[in-house]
This record gives structure tokens, C-alpha cells and sequence, in this order.
């Protein structure tokens, strides 16, 4: 057969010829990108050793991390995709060099969106109705699109609530796993040379974890199972979680219930349009209290019922009437096994403590490798702890660098890091990316402790030995601890 440039043939080749090798086409891209970053930061690393002026020093850093935040931008931007996801991991306040954040943070709900009809196809052979006979109307533009999905605002048939629908990208599967295996790939490489982390194992555990964002039916049981846990076990569930219209779900399109509410990114725009200083008094407690009931919902998942909601990014948290926050977008979610549970769990209160020796313990249970390279062990892996799995910065600090020259992460190199833990680590990350945003220093070990010493006792596990006010030792029980406190 012979194709005419511009004929049905030719173009029918041509489309099956770029889907065969666009996958080469952006791991070239990828690759390319990614060692000139990688290389201009090695090169001035060089350069800038040979200044001697700290406050010069300074100067030339911020003036590179902007000139790489550019290329990062621009690659994050224009691949999509899974790197919309790596924007939103890496570019956060207490994580990145502040030109990155600066750039980064805007990349959070910034994919292209699918045209409407392309999106009603594919909702009539995933729903096997016509759009009309299931919504009385539904918006042609999206409310948002992401990495995976677009939702567009919708009214059911009969219905006077309205709903969101949700709808998979056509052929960004395949994309997205070719982007983590170029970036598992780089991982390996960035661990044998310049971090002493087992970031394969997180890359690992990245790659199973959006594979599950594939599947909405997993996605609407999950939200179903979370929504009952916190709505059972408190007078007032801490969060909102939207209900799943359950006759409406397929692998590629969800709808649910629709949650009016303000993305929280722009809550202090919110504070000032209606006469409140974002700075004030009234704003800070209002912060207090949406971080505190976030938080709290948080705690409750991880640590009493190991099922928990692992994206809370700031594109999946609305800040709604009366400062209820509402908690979206359950793709990504994690079944903690049992014995990572109660490690957790003794973590927590060990971080609380400020215990080394607990700190310790935990770590050997959780199966995280350590090798020690400093002279004070003991402090080091409690401030090792406390920078991976609390949302609160040590005192005086700003901005926690994990991978700078003073980190505890430096010091002691982790050499084996559960892929099952990855999402607790996220998930403490971002909220500590929020906590930081917010101007709010909180902690969630310390909010946690609580939960963490009442799941520890009913599992029967040995509580911390604490000072009594004779300054004896004690071992005091959940129950006791907690009418103390309340006292």
C-alpha cells in the first residue's frame, strides 16, 4: 500500500507511528533535560566552591536555583503528566530552594484538558448511556484537569444537587509509566552518587501507586470506606469526604458529590476580599484550626485504621463554610500493613518525646537501614525522624533542606527505606508543605501522640517510661496519661 502525503492512509500511519514512538520521544526528552540540570549543578558546585564570601556564597545559589527552577518549569510543564506529580512532591516551602517553590506551585492543576467531546465519549461507552439521558446539564469546561483526570460540574436526571464527574485522559497510562521507570532509572544513579537515601524503593512504590489511580472503582471503594471510618468513629467527622453516586462508576469516569468550597492555596485571597487580614489574629486561628482538623483526620487514618487518603496536596483540600475542610481526590490511598502501623505508632510518640533510644527502636522495626557517619548518633537519628516524619521545623528554621550538608539525612545515610512507608513520608511532607505555607509551625507527632498511645496500648505494646512530678519514673497508661491532660 502506498500513502499520499495528507490522505486518510498517510495520517491513520502517522498517528499509529507517533503513538509507537512517543514513549522513546519523551524519555529522550526526559534524559536530555534532566542531565543539563543535573550537569549545571555540578559544574557550579565547582565554581562556587572557590568563593570564599558566604554572603557571595549565598548570591550565586539563589541565582542558579532560578535558572534551574526555569528548566524545571518549563520541563514539568511541557511533558505533563507524572511530572505534574513530581512539581507538586518536590516544590514545597519546606523542601525546595524557595526560586523552585516560587516556580512550581503553580503547576498544581495545570494539564491540558481533554476536549468535551472526546470527555463525552468516552463518559457514553464508560457509563453505556448517552450523556443526555443521565445529566440534565454538564459543564463543557472542566473545573480543574490534573495528571490522570479531568471533573466537569454536573445535575443528574430528577436531581436537584449537583454532582462532579470525573474523567481519565485518554492514553496517559502508558506515558506516565514510561515517565517513573526514566525517573526510577535517575533515582538509582542520584543514590550511588550524590544522596545516600533509598529513593529506588520510593520511586517503587510511586509506580504502584499511580498504577491504582487507574482504577475508579478501587478509587469510589476507598473513598466509600474512608468517608464511613471518620464519620463512625467521630461526633463530627474532622474532614468532608464527598459520597459516590455507586450506580455511576467505571474504570475510566466517577461522579460524586459536588463540595462547594475554596481551594486552599487561595484562602488568604479569600481573608482579605472579605475585610480579614491574612496576618491577623482571627486568620491565624482559622489556620490553627483547618490544620488541627486536617490533621487530626490524618492521625486517625495512619494510625487507627491504617487506611489512608496519600495525595493531600493542596488541589485535593477545599476550605468550606465555617473553615470545614474537605478532603479530594481518593486515587491514591494506602493499606498500612499491621506491624508498619504500630512501629508508626511507636514512632510517633517517640518524636513527641523527643526519645533517642525510642526513636531507635522504631526505625529497626520499620525496617529502615541506617548507616551512622557522625559522632552523635543518638541526637542525629531523632532529628533524622523528626525531619522525615513530622510536619513541625526545628526551632529557627525556616526552611528544612533534608538533602543540604547539615542534615541529619547526610549524616546518616538510609540505606534501606520500606517501599510501604513512602506514603506516610508523602503524606507528613505535604502536610508539612501546608503547615509551612500557612505560616502555621505545627506538629503532627504531637497531635498524634494521643492516637498513637491508644492504638500502642490496645495492641498491648510497653508505653514511654515518664517523670512523674516526685521526678520518679512511671509507666502510665493511655487512659491515665489522658485524664491528666484533660485536667
Amino acid at each position: 500500500m502506498s500513502f499520499l502525503p495528507f490522505s486518510p492512509q498517510f495520517n491513520e500511519f502517522q498517528d499509529k507511528f507517533s503513538a509507537t514512538f512517543r514513549p522513546f520521544q519523551r524519555s529522550f526528552q526526559f534524559w536530555a533535560r534532566t542531565v543539563e540540570i543535573y550537569a549545571g549543578y555540578k559544574v557550579f558546585q565547582v565554581r562556587v566552591s572557590l568563593v570564599k564570601d558566604a554572603k557571595k556564597k549565598e548570591e550565586m545559589w539563589e541565582k542558579q536555583h532560578e535558572f534551574a527552577a526555569d528548566k524545571i518549569y518549563n520541563m514539568c510543564a511541557e511533558l505533563g503528566g507524572f511530572f505534574l506529580k513530581v512539581a507538586q512532591i518536590i516544590g514545597k516551602p519546606d523542601l525546595a530552594p524557595a526560586a523552585w517553590v516560587r516556580r512550581l506551585v503553580t503547576l498544581c492543576d495545570q494539564a491540558p484538558a481533554t476536549p468535551f467531546d472526546v470527555v463525552r465519549l468516552v463518559l457514553e461507552n464508560e457509563l453505556g448511556q448517552s450523556v443526555d439521558d443521565v445529566f440534565d446539564n454538564i459543564d463543557t469546561i472542566p473545573l480543574g484537569s490534573a495528571s490522570i483526570a479531568q471533573v466537569h460540574r454536573a445535575r443528574l436526571k430528577g436531581n436537584k444537587s449537583d454532582v462532579v464527574v470525573k474523567v481519565q485522559h485518554p492514553g496517559v497510562q502508558e506515558l506516565m509509566m514510561t515517565d517513573i521507570r526514566n525517573l526510577q532509572a535517575f533515582a538509582l544513579y542520584m543514590q550511588k552518587t550524590d544522596i545516600k537515601f533509598d529513593l529506588y524503593s520510593i520511586t517503587k512504590e510511586m509506580e504502584k501507586q499511580i498504577a491504582f489511580e487507574f482504577d475508579f472503582p478501587r478509587e469510589a471503594a476507598a473513598m466509600d470506606k474512608i468517608r464511613r471510618f471518620l464519620y463512625e468513629n467521630n461526633k463530627k467527622s474532622p474532614v468532608i469526604v464527598p459520597r459516590v453516586m455507586k450506580d455511576l462508576v467505571s474504570r475510566k469516569a466517577l461522579v460524586m458529590e459536588y463540595i462547594d468550597g475554596i481551594p486552599i492555596l487561595r484562602l488568604g485571597d479569600e481573608m482579605a476580599k472579605r475585610g480579614f487580614n491574612p496576618r491577623g489574629k482571627i486568620a491565624a486561628a482559622a489556620k490553627q484550626s483547618i490544620l488541627k482538623s486536617l490533621t487530626l483526620a490524618y492521625g486517625q487514618m495512619i494510625l487507627k485504621s491504617g487506611f489512608f487518603h496519600a495525595d493531600p496536596h493542596p488541589g485535593n483540600i477545599l476550605i468550606c463554610k465555617g473553615s470545614e475542610v474537605a478532603l479530594l481526590d481518593y486515587g491514591q490511598v494506602k493499606d498500612l500493613p499491621e506491624n508498619l502501623r504500630l512501629g508508626y505508632a511507636n514512632l510517633v510518640v517517640a518524636m513527641a518525646d523527643g526519645d533517642p533510644t525510642r526513636a531507635i527502636e522504631s526505625f529497626r522495626e520499620l525496617g529502615i537501614g541506617t548507616l551512622i557517619k557522625c559522632k552523635d548518633e543518638r541526637k542525629e537519628m531523632l532529628k533524622l525522624a523528626q525531619s522525615l516524619f513530622d510536619s513541625k521545623l526545628p526551632p529557627g528554621v525556616t526552611m528544612l533542606q533534608p538533602f543540604s550538608e547539615e542534615s541529619s539525612v547526610n549524616k546518616i545515610s538510609v540505606e534501606a527505606f520500606p517501599e510501604e512507608l513512602f506514603s506516610v513520608l508523602r503524606t507528613v511532607h505535604l502536610l508539612r508543605g501546608l503547615s509551612v505555607g500557612m505560616g502555621v509551625n505545627h506538629s503532627c507527632a504531637e497531635q498524634w501522640r494521643p492516637i498513637a498511645e491508644e492504638v500502642l496500648y490496645r495492641a498491648g505494646r510497653p508505653l514511654a517510661l515518664v517523670k512523674d512530678v516526685k521526678g520518679k519514673l512511671e509507666k502510665r497508661s493511655f487512659f491515665r496519661r489522658t485524664f491528666r491532660k484533660r485536667l
